[in-house]
């Protein structure tokens, strides 16, 4: 079981197939890892009404893995860049 004890963060990024590439090489060699998200909204005004409208949304993934696997994750994404 991963926690935020005993992980480490191993990537960060926006995009959802290198999110789905890296979730299948950690699962391929048995390396537990868990998945945090956030959703970004950049916002403008909508012609001066008053309110915002969602312009763009993006989604971030931040993949963790225990402390003690860290090494051999990076290690296993270097060669499968």
């Amino acid at each position: 079981m991963i926690t935020i004890f005993n992980r480490k963060g191993l990537f960060i990024t926006y995009s959802l197939e290198k999110q789905w590439q890296i979730r299948n090489l950690l699962s391929a060699h048995k390396i537990e890892y868990i998945i945090s998200t956030m959703g970004n909204f950049w916002q403008t005004d909508s012609r001066g009404v008053g309110y915002t409208i969602p312009v763009r949304a993006q989604t971030e993934y931040k993949i963790y893995v225990k402390k003690k696997d860290y090494d051999k994750a990076v290690y296993i994404l270097d060669e499968n860049k």
